[in-house]
């Protein structure tokens, strides 16, 4: 939620960690050297860092626990935040460099708490980022090598590795030091008193929006076309031995996998697909095909390829029944037969929601749109998806839209109304109005005061060495534990 306030430090006063993400390429090889300030290069064992394999750097610009920080690396900071499209404007070399010894000193006691960070976890991240890079070559592996100065792919991925596991660990320490922290109410009005009134943020134009939706029905015996179909299909699979794989290329309507051969790898622990979906690829056994059964999407048919611990390699197909012309008009007809009942005041634009609606997220709460950023029924005017508000940007307050026709991208047709239920024009902060806000503003505070405390704590208790060249930097931290 955006806000505007004349002194952030009495909102959400962030430190650089929170609101500067992770650079991709920042340094993060395991440390087996430490600084000799006079000539930069590994001289001698200090405290538990092992120099067994000491060897001469390009200048050390820190040792943090088991981790360093290079001279080269800052720089490289900088290139790779501007490559991913984030802005370094107003943020100089000292705190850029502050930035990188929170997150080795987050990885290093991310190690020290047996942290799990799972190698197959931080491959499939490297596989995904070099893919996204090679969108900016054309595909070619070699510019994207020449590019990051790397003489061959096995060492740009061990790179990639490496840092991907420190920040992997960075991440997940950092979030286990808030993980249980909550805010009373008491506290919550305790952070918004002590905020001088003259200096309360102000909250931007808030709109609520309601929504009815009409669905074109799909006949039953499209339905049972496409179910026939999938089962001859698994048929084929499993009494004609044809390949499941060249099934889903050619047949599957899932833009998404088709040219994949229909392949997900699902994962227990992180629920990405529909509960539907999950529920069958859990219950097979490796090389079962499932029976067709029916999702939001269509009708699918699973077969379970290899189960590796918590993942699972599975492959799927999908048919959407088709919706003939006489559905897509009997349901744009109905849904203007409800609003010409809502104009005349007949019925609420709740209770028809609640009578006719298709949509069974929001139809039993009178069609109210919830926000999925903030969870709660508040778009805020300047933040709101672009296609909602320009369906909504004319209505005025207590109108309702025409109907609306929608088509997704697998050419699902469905159509809707809207209607603004409620504005909240752009104002100073409010305790009893703005509550939620406020409290996820002190929330905010609490997390960022409880890293603070560890931060200084685990300083205290960690092998740190800054160079010469950087001891001169006004650090947030305690890094030079004067």
């Amino acid at each position: 939620m955006p806000l505007k306030t004349n002194n952030l430090k009495y909102t959400i006063n962030l430190k650089p960690l929170l609101v500067l993400s992770f650079a991709f390429l920042a340094s993060a090889t395991y440390a087996q050297e430490i600084i000799d300030d006079e000539v930069k290069e590994v001289a001698k064992k200090v405290d538990s860092v092992d120099t067994s394999k000491a060897r001469k750097v390009d200048g050390v610009a820190a040792v943090v626990g088991d981790f360093i920080v290079l001279e080269s690396d800052i720089q490289k900071e900088k290139e790779q935040i501007i490559a991913a499209g984030g802005s370094i404007e107003g943020v100089d070399d000292c705190q850029l460099f502050g930035l990188m010894l929170e997150r080795k000193l987050y990885a290093h006691h991310a190690i020290q708490d047996s942290i799990p960070v799972s190698d197959a976890e931080v491959r499939k991240n490297v596989d995904y980022q070099i893919q996204q890079f090679l969108q900016q070559t054309n595909g070619s592996m070699e510019r994207l090598l020449e590019f990051y100065n790397k003489e061959d792919e096995k060492s740009f991925r061990d790179e990639m590795f490496e840092i991907n596991k420190s920040n992997l660990l960075a991440q997940r320490m950092q979030s286990k030091i808030v993980e249980e922290i909550e805010i009373t109410p008491e506290e919550v009005r305790t952070f918004f008193n002590k905020i001088p009134e003259d200096e309360r943020p102000t909250f931007g134009t808030e709109l609520k929006v309601a929504q009815i939706v009409a669905e074109p029905k799909v006949s039953e015996e499209e339905i049972k076309r496409v179910i026939d179909r999938l089962r001859q299909f698994k048929a084929d699979i499993i009494e004609r031995g044809a390949s499941f794989r060249s099934k889903a290329v050619l047949y599957s309507q899932d833009p998404g996998s088709a040219s994949k051969g229909g392949k997900y790898t699902l994962n227990r622990k992180q629920p990405r697909m529909v509960k539907e979906f999950r529920q069958v690829a859990f219950a097979l056994q490796e090389g079962e095909v499932s029976e067709p059964f029916k999702t939001d999407f269509g009708y699918h048919i699973i077969t379970l390829e290899k189960i590796r611990g918590q993942e699972y390699d599975v492959a799927h197909i999908l048919l959407t029944p088709k919706v003939s012309d006489e559905a897509i008009d009997e349901a744009k007809e109905r849904l203007e037969n409800v609003r010409k009942r809502i104009v005349a005041e007949e019925i609420t634009f709740a209770e028809a929601a609640r009578e006719v609606s298709d949509e069974k997220e929001t139809k039993y709460d009178g069609g109210q749109l919830i926000n999925p950023t903030t969870q709660d029924y508040n778009f805020e005017l300047t933040r709101m998806d672009p296609e909602l508000y320009a369906q909504i940007q004319n209505l005025k307050d207590g109108e309702v839209s025409l109907v609306l026709r929608e088509e997704d991208r697998t050419g699902k047709v469905k159509f809707k109304i809207l209607m603004v239920t409620d504005r909240i024009d752009e104002h100073k902060a409010d305790y009893a109005r703005d509550f939620l806000k406020i409290k996820d503003l002190a929330l905010e505070e609490k997390k960022i005061r409880a890293i603070e405390k560890w931060q200084d704590e685990k300083i205290l208790d960690t092998y740190i060495k800054i160079s010469k060249e950087h001891r001169g930097c006004d650090f947030s931290g305690n890094w030079l534990k004067k």
